[in-house]
């Protein structure tokens, strides 16, 4: 994902269908790593082929699947690992040294900013990060399906509030970039996820809380759900 200035490189890893980000700077070749996690030599590699110098770590959450590999990127680069207050708080003592971090925090990496969002319901301080037009949604928002709230420090409610948020802040043209490939499509604008994400239909949070925690049965692959309100 090109835009003026910075390049968004989105890889497929590991045996969760994780997709890990790095996000280069064009001018200063900084490079800013989210979620490494399972193949990181696969990271490094990358890093090494575009002459990147991986300066930071972007984590939107604390869950293992999206952290096992920081300690290994750390051994191949100095970066500084970054986490929201509230997730380092629930994480619990991480083997690492963190910067803390909220909702509303900006990270210059290099001339690219990068936009700290708290965004809770998977865990309570997952994030997403912004930028330009893109938007990094870890666990948070999947291509028309969303993080699991049934796990230590969910919250399906908190989740309800979030979505709706994400939909109501940010251009429809907004390109979604998320933790998994659960989808048909790897990426795909808020607009699409707006119209066929079943999860962003909902006008009442206990309505969304019984179907994200009882009646949601579909398999993966997803693809867009008709909005019966359409």
């Amino acid at each position: 994902m090109d835009a003026d200035g910075f390049t968004i490189h989105q890889l497929e890893l590991g045996p969760m269908e994780n997709f890990i980000y790095v996000v280069e700077d064009h001018a200063t070749r900084r490079a800013a790593v989210v979620d490494p996690a399972w193949e990181v030599d696969k990271v490094i590699q990358l890093a090494e082929e575009k002459g990147l110098t991986i300066s930071d770590v972007l984590l939107t959450h604390s869950h293992a699947d999206h952290v096992n590999g920081v300690a290994t990127l750390l051994e191949h680069a100095p970066a500084q690992v970054h986490v929201l207050k509230s997730e380092a708080d629930f994480w619990g003592k991480q083997g690492f040294p963190v910067v803390h971090h909220y909702g509303g925090d900006e990270l210059l990496l290099g001339k690219t900013p990068i936009q700290f969002l708290h965004t809770p319901g998977h865990t309570p301080g997952s994030a997403c990060f912004h930028v330009h037009d893109q938007l990094l949604t870890g666990d948070t928002l999947f291509v028309y399906g969303c993080g699991r709230c049934d796990l230590k420090g969910g919250d399906p409610e908190a989740m309800y509030h979030t979505l709706k948020k994400l939909a109501q802040h940010f251009p429809a043209e907004t390109r979604i970039l998320p933790g998994h490939n659960y989808a048909h499509e790897p990426s795909t604008t808020l607009r699409d996820q707006i119209s066929g994400n079943p999860f962003m239909h909902f006008h009442n949070v206990a309505d969304f809380v019984r179907y994200r925690m009882v009646e949601h049965k579909r398999e993966t692959p997803y693809g867009p759900v008709k909005n019966p309100e359409s």
